[in-house]
C-alpha cells in the first residue's frame, strides 16, 4: 500500500507515518509546510528509503493535486491544521486552514485522483461536554475559530461521502500526548509543564484546573486511527478514539510534578472559552474494530518525561 499524510511531519502526523511503515507500507508520502513540523520528526522514518518529503501547503489546491497525481496514493490521511492556541493570534487562519484542506481533499477525491481519504478531526469540535461520557452523537458546540475549522470540515466530508458515495472516514481523538510534542510556539499543557520543570520554573495551571480532558498516549491514539481507516463499516461516519478516562488539568500537572521530583505551581487567569470538561466515548471503536488503549497516563507522561530529558537542548 502507498500512503499520503498532510502534516505527516508534526507531532502526530510522524507516529503516524511510523506506524504505517512499520506495518509494511510500500511507501509514505508526506505533505507538510513545516509550519510546526519538523524533519528530525521522521528522522527514523526516512532511514527506510520509503519516505518522500513535499514542503508543501495542502491548503492550495494546484500543489496537493500535483503531489498527488505524482505519487499515487492509495490512502491519504489528512491531520495538517494550526494548533487550537494559533486561534488567538490568527482566528481567520485557525480556521479556514481545516476548511480549505478539506476543500481541497474532497474535491480531489470526488475527481478520483485518490482512493480513500482518513480525516483526522478534534475533540474540541463537541466543545464542553453536555453529558459524558461524549459518544460520537454529542452535539458540535465548538468554542474556538481551531475547533469551528475542525468541526466545518467534518461537515464537508459526511457530505461529500453521503452525497457521492465516497470512501471517507472521520476519526475524532481526544487529548493526545508522547514524544515530539511542539514545545515552542502554541506548545500543549504536557509539553509546557516539563519544559517548565526541567527549566527551574513552575509550571502553569490556567483558570482552577478543575477543568478535565481524555489524555491519550500518542501511540494508542495511531493504532486507533490506522485500526478505523482500514474498517469499510466506518466510511461515511465518526468514530472517537481517546483513553476513555476523564482527567483534571490539576492531576495532569501534579502527576508530572511528581515524577520530575519538583513541588510548586502558578495559577493564571482562566483562558477565554476554555472547555470545562472533556470526557470521550470510545465504545464504538472498541465494538467496531476492537480498539484498546494500552498505555496508562501515567506510563504515557513517564515515556514522554524521558523523551523530552534526553531531546531538550543542553
Amino acid at each position: 500500500m502507498s500512503y499520503l499524510v498532510t502534516g505527516g511531519a508534526g507531532f502526530v502526523g510522524s507516529h503516524l507515518v511510523d506506524r504505517l511503515l512499520a506495518d509494511g507500507a510500500d511507501k509514505v508520502v508526506v505533505v507538510d509546510n513545516f509550519f510546526l513540523g519538523k524533519m528530525e520528526n521522521l528522522a527514523e522514518a526516512m532511514k527506510t528509503g520509503k519516505v518522500t518529503v513535499y514542503r508543501e501547503d495542502a491548503r492550495f489546491l494546484p500543489s496537493l493535486e500535483t503531489v498527488i497525481e505524482r505519487e499515487k496514493p492509495e490512502i491519504v490521511y489528512d491531520l495538517a491544521v494550526k494548533p487550537l492556541p494559533y486561534s488567538f493570534v490568527d482566528p481567520d487562519g485557525a480556521y479556514m486552514v481545516s476548511v480549505e484542506i478539506a476543500r481541497n481533499l474532497a474535491h480531489l477525491l470526488k475527481k478520483g485522483v485518490y482512493g480513500r481519504l482518513v480525516h483526522v478531526s478534534s475533540c474540541e469540535a463537541y466543545g464542553s461536554a453536555r453529558y459524558v461520557p461524549m459518544d460520537e452523537e454529542h452535539p458540535m458546540n465548538p468554542t474556538s475559530p481551531y475547533a469551528a475549522g475542525k468541526a466545518a470540515a467534518d461537515l464537508l466530508f459526511l457530505s461529500y461521502a453521503r452525497m457521492f458515495d465516497l470512501p471517507i472516514t472521520i476519526v475524532r481523538p481526544f487529548n493526545i500526548i508522547g514524544p515530539r510534542q511542539n514545545v515552542q510556539a502554541y506548545a500543549a499543557i504536557v509539553p509546557i509543564t516539563i519544559m517548565r520543570i526541567l527549566a527551574g520554573k513552575n509550571p502553569i495551571i490556567e483558570w482552577d484546573g478543575k477543568q478535565t480532558r481524555d489524555f491519550t498516549y500518542v501511540s494508542d491514539t495511531v493504532d486507533g486511527i490506522v485500526k478505523v481507516s482500514r474498517c469499510d463499516a466506518a466510511m461515511s461516519q465518526v468514530t472517537n478514539v481517546g483513553q476513555g478516562k476523564e482527567t483534571s488539568i490539576e492531576e495532569i500537572v501534579f502527576t508530572i510534578n511528581r515524577l520530575l521530583c519538583h513541588d510548586g505551581v502558578d495559577y493564571k487567569e482562566k483562558r477565554k472559552e476554555d472547555v470545562r470538561r472533556n470526557f470521550g466515548d470510545i465504545s464504538k471503536a472498541k465494538r467496531m474494530v476492537g480498539y484498546e488503549p494500552k498505555v496508562s497516563l501515567e506510563e504515557g507522561l513517564r515515556r514522554t518525561i524521558e523523551w523530552y530529558k534526553k531531546w531538550r537542548p543542553s
